[in-house]
Formats: structure tokens, C-alpha cells, sequence
């Protein structure tokens, strides 16, 4: 069965989430989307944790029922520890089969940290003592690093303390199989790294309200379980993990370096020449991903090593409606568009990938060039800093030749060779 599946989520329990992220609201969306099986998010939270175990109906395959939408139970905390005199954070992601383990987690959780504060509880736990006590109680758990390139509490962020898998995991890194990549990078920026070689990459959303699902996903072809979910990870099954769909990652808030304080926004290049100091306030640069994955890589930027998921690039649909209505993405406008699109075409993601253009265009020509360039990967990328979400335009106009920094980015050969 082939299906799209966004891994990381969050609850409205979590803070700067959208009130409407209850188990309902997130099923809805994700049937509009085409997303078929969807993360929890934050079991750790007691209130979330009571509305999961009202709302899902449990399957006999490790995943639970909300109507015809799937969910796993999954969780993100944030560990903050100190080790090697060096000061840790991470946000590591948890996925287990049951509630029953899900609250057996919780209670070791508790004894680290307050979990009814904040749907992403901050635990005083290693990552390594996090991992072995969770396969502990659950053998048929597992962790994801979560978005590891972020400048701040990630496996390789620039300001996360840590330098590789095994700084963070120790002798347990083999048991760590997988790793999301976040929204400022792609495949192509982490086959750089040969240490992510024997680890799947997976992209998820990290959605904070209903209309951010989806903007990364990963697509399968194999049954709905966990079991076999789990296993298709572990083994990096190229027969069942057939793409991800990621975000243009000039399009993520960390993508570039920069001083959001100041307005500066800076290429590596341009930050290493100015010892990633701002040229306006003289204070640190908070250096990005792009950034950071040129420190750590031991490959040249065109690598592709083998066994490798295929991807592609796609533009959220709203933001293609907001620009060819020239409207802001979260207004009335681009909202009636939206749901007309839905209606007479399908899925979104049905949408973005699969309806001919031609179908598109008698909907809506504009939306429809845009998509078509979408798919070419004909788009501009304003590049994001220091927590500013960078801007992608898919259409011609003057708002196009204005974009001062922005950069043409084309579907690449990697791209053409993995479709």
C-alpha cells in the first residue's frame, strides 16, 4: 500500500501551537493533504495523553485510528544535560507501539523533568541514558534525532554540542537508525556527511497548526504497522521507502547565517569572512546549516553515495495560492481558493504531484503555472536566517526581480536521476 506519512508533529499542548491541534482537527487536515498515517505528537503531556487514549481507537498492527486516518504514538523532549564539560541539547524524537508503553515512558520521563508543562518537555537526561532506558521498557521503540542541523538543540547544530553520533549516543549509536533532517536541509546537504550513510533520512513537518502539515512527509509503499514501519527504517528498504518530499531548504528559517536583531542574512562564505561576526552590531552570527554541514562534511557538494531514499521538492499549496492571488498565505482569500482546489481536484498532495497541469489550469491558470514550475523546479529562494523562514516564489513578475538575494534553484541532475 503506497501512503504518505508525516512523522513529527505537535499538540496544541505545546507552546507557540495552534489551539486547534487536537487529534480531530490534525485528522482532518491530514485527509485533506493525502496524508494518510501522521506522528501524535507529545504523549508526554498529561491532558494530550488523556485526549489520545479518548480519541484513538486502538488497531491490532502498533497504530491507532482516528476515522480513516492512522496515527503512531510519538513524542519529542527536549534534553538539556551536561557531559564532557560541554553543555548538551537536543530535541530527540520517541515513537512506541502502545499507550501502555507510552505511559510506562512517561513515568521515567517524569523523574527528569515536569512533563504537564509544555508538550515538548525539557528532561535533564543524556541522550544515551534516554535511549537505553526507553528500549528498556519498550524493546520495540525507537529514536530519531529531530531536524539534527539546527543551530540550536539538534545532533550536529552548530550550538548543540556535538560533533557526531557517537558524542551523543556513545555506544549505542548503532541502535539509532534514523535521523530527521528538518526543514533547512535536504538529501542532497546531508549525503555529504558519511557518517548518515548507514542511517535512513527521514523529513517530517514539526507542524505547530493543522495548515502546516505536510510541508515535509515521507512516502511508503509497504502495510500500515509499526512493525513493519519500524523495519523498513531500520534497513533503509528502498523498495518500501520510496521518496521524501522536503521543503526547497533555502525555504527554512536556518538555512543561511545571519542576525535576525539586525536584518543581516549572510552566506557561509560571507560569514567566514567576517569571522561570523555581524558586520552591524559586532556581536556572533548565528551560523546556519548550510553553514554547518560545510564544517562537518568529508564529501564535495555533488555526492551522491549509494542506496540513497529518492526526494522532491515541492512548494506547500497555499503558498502557491498566496502568491498567485498576491494575498498573504493564512488569509480568507487563499483559504476559499484552497478548499475550491481541494474540491474539484483531490488531495493536496494529489495536487502538487499527481493532477496534470492541464487540469490544474481550468481550475485556476494562475495556481496552475505555478505548480507547473513548481515541478520543474523553476523557483527563487529569498534564503532563511537566524530563525526568519526564507521566501520561495514560483511565479514571474516583479516581485521576482526584487528579491535582491534570492537564488534560481533548479531541480538538480541528483534529482532527475532518483525519478
Amino acid at each position: 500500500m503506497r501512503f504518505i506519512a508525516d512523522l513529527h508533529i505537535h499538540s496544541r499542548y505545546s507552546r507557540a501551537t495552534s489551539q486547534e491541534m487536537d487529534i480531530p482537527a490534525i485528522a482532518r487536515a491530514a485527509r485533506i493533504k493525502g496524508i494518510k498515517l501522521v506522528a501524535t505528537g507529545d504523549f508526554t503531556h498529561p491532558r494530550y495523553f488523556a485526549s489520545l487514549s479518548e480519541h484513538l481507537k486502538e488497531g491490532d498492527n502498533g497504530l491507532y485510528l482516528y476515522g480513516d486516518t492512522y496515527f503512531i504514538l510519538s513524542t519529542e523532549v527536549n534534553n538539556i544535560y551536561s557531559a564532557g564539560g560541554k553543555l548538551r541539547r537536543i530535541h530527540n524524537l520517541i515513537y512506541c507501539p502502545s499507550l501502555k508503553s507510552a505511559q510506562e515512558i512517561n513515568k521515567m520521563l517524569a523523574r527528569y523533568g515536569r512533563l504537564e508543562v509544555d508538550g515538548r518537555p525539557t528532561v535533564s537526561i543524556s541522550s544515551y541514558d534516554l535511549l537505553a532506558r526507553v528500549i528498556e521498557i519498550e524493546p520495540r521503540a525507537f529514536i530519531v534525532p529531530a531536524h539534527i542541523w539546527t543551530p540550536w538543540f539538534s545532533l550536529f547544530g552548530s550550538n548543540s554540542g556535538f560533533d557526531s553520533f557517537e558524542d551523543c549516543f556513545g555506544d549505542l549509536a548503532d541502535e539509532v537508525f534514523a535521523v530527521e533532517t528538518g526543514l533547512s536541509s535536504d538529501p542532497p546537504m546531508n549525503w555529504r556527511l558519511s557518517a548518515l550513510d548507514k542511517k535512513t533520512l527521514i523529513s517530517n513537518s514539526d507542524a505547530h497548526s493543522p495548515s502546516r502539515l505536510g510541508r515535509e512527509a515521507n512516502v511508503f509503499n509497504c502495510e500500515l504497522d509499526y512493525d513493519t514501519l519500524r523495519t523498513v527504517l531500520k534497513t533503509k528498504d528502498k523498495s518500501r521507502f520510496l521518496f521524501t518530499i522536503e521543503f526547497f531548504p533555502e525555504e527554512g528559517k536556518y538555512h543561511y547565517d545571519g542576525h535576525r536583531n539586525c536584518g543581516v542574512r549572510m552566506s557561509p562564505a560571507e560569514a567566514m569572512l567576517s569571522g561570523n561576526v555581524c558586520p552591524m552590531c559586532r556581536k556572533p552570527l548565528t551560523v546556519g546549516v548550510l553553514h554547518r554541514v560545510e564544517e562537518l562534511a568529508d564529501r564535495k557538494p555533488d555526492s551522491c553515495p549509494d542506496d540513497v531514499i529518492p526526494f522532491k521538492h515541492l512548494v506547500p499549496l497555499e503558498e502557491i495560492i498566496a502568491e498567485a492571488l498576491e494575498l498573504g498565505r493564512d488569509t480568507a482569500g487563499v483559504a476559499r481558493r484552497y478548499e475550491e482546489l481541494i474540491k474539484a481536484l483531490g488531495s493536496e498532495f494529489e495536487i502538487l504531484m499527481d493532477v496534470p497541469i492541464d487540469d490544474i489550469k481550468r481550475v485556476d491558470a494562475r495556481v496552475g503555472e505555478g505548480v507547473e514550475r513548481m515541478r520543474k523546479g523553476d523557483v527563487t529562494v529569498e534564503p532563511g536566517y537566524d530563525g526568519v523562514f526564507g521566501v520561495v516564489q514560483v511565479l514571474p513578475g516583479e516581485r521576482r526581480r526584487t528579491i535582491e538575494a534570492g537564488q534560481d534553484v533548479k531541480t538538480d541532475d541528483r534529482q532527475m536521476r532518483l525519478f
